[in-house]
């Protein structure tokens, strides 16, 4: 092992003066120059503190190239780290050979650093600047009361430890092999989801002329339970007791829960329906209108927040819970949404009575117990993925902060990675 030596992100930047740098001043790139192609930017929707995700490169906003042009020193390129400087501050990203474009623009509340390649590796780096210490460092080193921030200064500032070259490659590589088995089970989870919306829309056009109901009519008919998320009072909050599920965990079609906040166990009673039951369909219904996602037996118990409306399938419904699902993935669903999402002063939402009204078609019993069929399949494909990447996850997040300050040897990390991702 060769020796750790602590440097500040300043003194490991590369040489030149853009290597260091903010995203565009003020209204440069405001939403008015957004186009649907063009140059990518990098907004603080595309970083994540879930370490798993370097990039996220959906829901990307473009300018166009003679104006991304105008902000050289702004440009992120493969090898370079993002941070967010206004808003969910510790977040870090990295561009890289996973990333969809070359270069992006890293926007006005972002930063970003291109490292020297005699002294840093972009993909250690990552991780340790990710890790549990350094986001809680950066956290703990926030300005600004509203909304919390961490500026340039800080970040040239801002320490890290680093052993030599070789070492930080060979330490990235097992972590990386760990985010590389996580990223092929996600592509296993999205194509299996897509089969189903397929399956689905088969089944709709296979259907064609079948009765209709609305979800308010199948509720009335005892097909479905339905309500929405269990206001919770302060004084209820603690533990022990059940998670709550907000809307922010609820992704595309999965959870990621975040264990925050807790209602006691004792005001269960007063919860009633609004706990979780494995086979739940939940569908977020104010501000992202319509992500939607299924309770597994893997999930533990919650609470679903008032702005998680969740459908429960009773025994011999006229719909199954993979029906409503993907029904809720569907055009049709988006078609009646988009004509009821109501807006207030902060964001759109789906009101109850609007959920309620919702009509879909309900295909022959045949037809439904066909589709349960070919579907039951590909959830269990993707349940296994999903779990598998749990136990990755899990693996990753105990080995990064250990591999990432040298109290772990590499090969006995290794060695440990090899025996579960074998």
């Amino acid at each position: 092992m060769t020796e750790w030596k602590t440097y500040t992100i300043a003194e490991i930047a590369a040489p030149g003066k853009h290597s260091l740098s903010t995203g565009p001043f003020g209204s440069a790139i405001s939403s008015r120059y957004f186009q649907t192609c063009g140059t990518p930017v990098i907004r603080g929707a595309n970083l994540s503190l879930d370490v798993s995700h370097r990039l996220i490169d959906d829901g990307l906003v473009f300018l166009d190239n003679e104006k991304a042009a105008e902000f050289q020193r702004s440009i992120a390129r493969c090898g370079d780290l993002v941070f967010t400087c206004w808003g969910t501050i510790g977040q870090v990203g990295l561009v890289d050979k996973r990333s969809r474009f070359a270069q992006y623009i890293v926007s006005n509340k972002q930063m970003k650093l291109t490292p020297h390649s005699q002294l840093a590796d972009p993909l250690f780096l990552y991780y340790a600047l990710s890790s549990p210490a350094a986001v809680a460092m950066i956290q703990g080193a926030s300005i600004g009361s509203s909304v919390p921030g961490f500026n340039l200064t800080q970040l040239r500032s801002l320490k890290v430890s680093l052993p030599g070259l070789r070492e930080q490659q060979a330490i990235a590589a097992v972590l990386g092999s760990l985010d590389d088995k996580i990223a092929v089970n996600e592509r296993i989870a999205e194509t299996s989801l897509a089969l189903g919306d397929s399956l689905h829309e088969i089944l709709q056009r296979t259907s064609e002329g079948a009765a209709t109901s609305t979800i308010g009519e199948l509720t009335a008919g005892e097909h479905l339970q339905l309500g929405d998320g269990y206001r919770t009072k302060r004084s209820e909050y603690g533990t022990p007791g059940l998670p709550i599920l907000r809307v922010a965990e609820v992704g595309d079609g999965e959870i990621t829960p975040a264990f925050g906040d807790n209602v006691r166990e004792e005001f269960r009673p007063a919860m009633g329906g609004k706990v979780s039951a494995s086979g739940d369909v939940v569908l977020t219904t104010k501000g992202t209108v319509g992500r939607v996602a299924m309770i597994s037996p893997a999930h533990p118990e919650f609470v679903y927040s008032p702005q998680v409306c969740y459908f429960r399938v009773t025994a011999g419904s006229a719909v199954s819970r993979f029906y409503l699902f993907h029904w809720f993935r569907s055009k049709e669903f988006w078609r009646q949404a988009n004509g009821m999402k109501r807006q207030t002063d902060m964001a759109d939402y789906l009101s109850l009575r609007d959920v309620k009204s919702l009509r879909m078609a309900i295909p022959p019993r045949e037809l439904m117990a066909e589709f349960d069929k070919k579907y039951t399949a590909l959830y269990a494909r993707l349940e296994s993925a999903r779990s598998e990447n749990r136990t990755l996850a899990d693996l990753r997040n105990t080995l990064l902060p250990q591999l990432v300050t040298g109290k772990i040897r590499i090969k006995d990390a290794a060695r440990v990675v090899e025996d579960v991702a074998s």
